[in-house]
């Protein structure tokens, strides 16, 4: 497993993480397979979206605000329930397919760390997963 190391900047931040992503992929020499990022953190999570136009992780952040308001009657007590909330909702992990040694994403999407409890330092965890002609020791 490969660990990145990432800061945040903000209380709210997206992160792209595709670039670093897929030099991960290429640096594994996998042909075909598939490369799960997780994030081990209870604040921040990791999903797909369109990365290039800003307007859409500012109506993420809006939609997952007003999902997880700050000023609900919220149980916990370090003050940062909406956070712990959001990165439910946002998911903790995604997968992405490789093939010909590079990840397999749509023209706008993007692999974004989502951070709602920031600025941290953040780790994600990278795991390769050969396809099965690989797993086998099969070239083609």
């Amino acid at each position: 497993m490969k660990r990145l190391s990432i800061r945040t900047s903000g209380t709210e931040d997206a992160v792209d993480l595709t670039g670093r992503l897929q030099e991960e992929a290429v640096r594994s020499g996998v042909r075909e397979g598939a490369l799960l990022v997780h994030c081990p953190h209870t604040t921040a999570g990791v999903l797909i979206n369109e990365g290039h136009d800003p307007d859409v992780i500012r109506d993420v952040r809006m939609v997952f605000g007003r999902l997880a308001p700050p000023d609900l009657p919220y149980r916990h007590g370090e003050g940062n329930s909406p956070a712990h909330l959001k990165s439910a909702l946002a998911g903790c992990q995604v997968l992405v397919p490789i093939e010909e040694g590079r990840l397999v994403l749509g023209t706008w999407q993007r692999v974004l760390l989502m951070e709602w409890d920031g600025p941290r330092n953040r780790e994600v965890w990278l795991t390769v997963l050969p396809g099965r002609a690989e797993a086998d020791g099969a070239t083609r």
